[in-house]
């Protein structure tokens, strides 16, 4: 789908880093900016991809680093490196923390690692005055009680490919956390998704691609790119009974505002 004239996206959750987009990155730049993407919030997940995402750069694009230990990558940490992420963040005023958190789908066994990783990473956000970025998969319950142990968040920030029951959307909204919907919104027969985005308040609703995972419903390129994103935003549209300029620029803003300090840097 094209977007009208000077209409802008912000992708509030992506991975340009990764292998499969670094290998044909100026032209899967070009096509985000093609189809109106304009912002887009980068996530690293362990500490030998963190210089990586420092790295980007593209004409006409503005990319908003973010630098976190994701639970997949728990077990390959080195004994420092809290402190290496901390030196990263002070170095980079405009970086985020992500991506963090908690999954259940992963061995029992990592559980309170995953945890005590998480809850210092939520800790060093609020010291150093950070948007968060989490990920949490089969574990929303778990994520309330441990926002509510760490006190909720300090400077705002996003659950990233919201997949948890809308029942829970108002609870997490009330730490401070903004509601981040992906390519899987647009999956036929996703009901819970489409469930939580109507539970969404407007002014806590943002949209990503999580590229180059989770190709939305109609994606024709090989893997998931930025210039999905549009795919997102009509279907949020059509789930809201809105029209999709007034999801982009609601959803613009939203993530704008999350990452308030980082646009401004």
């Amino acid at each position: 789908m094209e977007l009208s004239a000077g209409a802008s996206l912000f992708d509030s959750h992506c991975h340009l880093q990764d292998e499969r987009i670094l290998a044909d990155f100026p032209a899967v730049c070009g096509r985000a900016k093609k189809a109106g993407v304009a912002v887009l919030s980068c996530c690293g997940s362990f500490e030998g991809d963190w210089q990586s995402v420092n790295a980007l750069q593209a004409d006409g694009l503005r990319i908003i680093p973010s630098f976190g230990l994701h639970p997949w990558y728990i077990a390959e940490r080195t004994v420092n490196w809290d402190e290496t992420l901390m030196a990263l963040l002070r170095e980079n005023p405009a970086a985020g923390v992500g991506e963090i958190g908690i999954d259940h789908a992963l061995d029992k066994s990592t559980f309170a690692d995953q945890e005590t990783v998480f809850l210092r990473q939520l800790a060093i956000a609020a010291e150093l005055e950070r948007p968060v970025t989490i990920h949490c998969r089969r574990a929303m319950g778990r994520l309330v009680e441990l926002l509510r142990q760490a006190g909720g968040v300090f400077q705002g920030g996003i659950v990233h490919s919201y997949s948890g029951p809308p029942e829970l959307v108002k609870i997490i909204e009330g730490f401070g956390l903004s509601m981040s919907f992906s390519g899987s919104l647009t999956f036929p027969g996703n009901k819970r998704s489409a469930a939580s985005i109507r539970k969404t308040s407007l002014d806590r609703l943002c949209i990503e691609t999580d590229s180059p995972d989770i190709k939305p419903d109609g994606c024709g390129t090989p893997f998931n790119e930025p210039s999905s994103l549009p795919l997102v935003a009509s279907t949020a549209a059509s789930l809201l009974g809105m029209r999709v300029e007034e999801i982009v620029e609601m959803t613009f803003k939203n993530a704008a505002r999350v990452f308030e300090r980082q646009v401004e840097r």
